[in-house]
């Protein structure tokens, strides 16, 4: 099938198996390891894209889903190797332990903030409940994602 969409403001079109996940497509196709394959049923959250301004788990999205979307991957936060407010949030509020669950954290933060620039606390617990992290205990990253609202986009 053919597919087109564009990933991190870059048209794509490519043939793609009908079943190929979006995931996969990404990591293995376009080479954006950033987006982590962990559980693959859509517990985890680690594979999580901004697909159409909406957080979704890549590994539960079959990549012709995206046919004329626009998909974002964490690989999109960096801008002239400059860190995306959020990145350096995490950075200075040691969000950060082993890095497994990072790039989905930040992007459903991402998605929150931009439908949601200052989010309170339980909006942000809300947008990253579909996130596991087995190393923080979340108060860092609740505390690095509120630093990035009241930062505001740079």
């Amino acid at each position: 099938m053919k597919l087109s969409f564009t990933v991190n403001d870059q048209p794509i079109e490519r043939d793609v198996s009908p079943d190929l996940l979006l995931i996969d497509f990404l990591r293995n196709d376009l080479k954006l390891a950033g987006t982590k394959k962990g559980c693959g049923v859509g517990e985890c959250g680690a594979c999580t894209v901004i697909m159409d301004g909406e957080a979704v788990n890549s590994c539960l999205v079959l990549a012709v889903q995206a046919q004329g979307t626009s998909v974002y991957t964490v690989e999109s936060l960096e801008k002239d190797g400059e860190l995306d407010v959020l990145q350096r949030a995490f950075i200075e509020n040691h969000a950060v332990q082993c890095g497994f669950c990072t790039s989905g954290m930040l992007m459903s933060a991402k998605a929150l903030l931009m439908h949601n620039p200052q989010p309170d606390e339980q909006e942000i617990l809300t947008a990253i409940s579909g996130n596991l992290c087995r190393c923080t205990g979340y108060r860092n990253i609740v505390k690095a994602i509120g630093a990035a609202a009241e930062a505001g986009p740079k």
